[in-house]
């Protein structure tokens, strides 16, 4: 039995890798005999499966991808817990759920090419602060249904959740959150932009895809 704890977070990491690889959109699309990164954006994510193929496995991908986010870093990192004294457990859930998040934005099976990290990261944030979620589902809500636009609900998403971490204990004085969460919550952002920088150039030229796309075109060609 290995007991070296930093071989136990490298496996870790290495397993919350594998299942954040794990191609639920892609899965979704072979069995109704469709390439997903062949269609519409060419995103293996919920979006486009909700674009291509309808609401209903657009939420089997949304659901899953999701918990492929929760489970390192909330079962994963709890293994570890157990299995050696670790002071910074916050420190590990977010190495767990950031390394899922990596499998499913890069995974190596998909030659690195995957989706954009959304509903894995909202995972993430279920295990690790589950107050925030609800509120920043709701500022992508409410961005969607204004906008219609997903990418820029899920960048106003991201941008929120520093906002709230600091908010929250504040409003319900509960003790401050780790520093480790704070830095990662300012990071989010910015990685979410990243993998939505091709979204910016669209937003910017005004070329984005919407959710109502099709409802305005037939509502042009009347």
């Amino acid at each position: 039995m290995i007991y070296n704890p930093s071989i136990h977070l490298f496996l870790l990491l290495l397993i919350s890798y594998i299942t954040g690889s794990f191609p639920t959109a892609v899965l979704i699309g072979k069995k109704s005999g469709k390439e997903i990164r062949e269609l519409g954006s060419g995103n293996p994510g919920a979006t486009n499966t909700l674009r291509v193929f309808g609401w209903k496995p657009a939420l089997i991908v949304l659901l899953i991808d999701g918990f492929k986010g929760w489970l390192p870093a909330f079962y994963f990192a709890e293994y570890l817990f157990q299995a050696h004294a670790v002071t910074e457990p916050g420190l590990i859930q977010i190495m767990c759920g950031f390394a899922a998040v990596l499998g499913h934005t890069y995974p190596m099976i998909g030659r690195f090419k995957g989706g954009k990290g959304i509903a894995t990261l909202g995972g993430v944030l279920l295990a690790i602060y589950p107050m925030v979620l609800p509120i920043c589902i709701g500022v992508f809500a409410m961005t969607v249904m204004i906008t219609g636009m997903v990418s820029l609900g899920s960048i106003l998403a991201s941008v929120s959740v520093p906002i709230f971490l600091l908010v929250i204990p504040a409003i319900t004085q509960d003790q401050a959150i780790p520093l480790s969460l704070l830095v990662f919550s300012l990071l989010l952002p910015w990685f979410i932009i990243f993998t939505h920088r091709s979204n910016i150039s669209r937003i910017r030229s005004g070329n984005e895809n919407r959710l109502n796309n099709k409802k305005i075109n037939k509502q042009k060609k009347k």
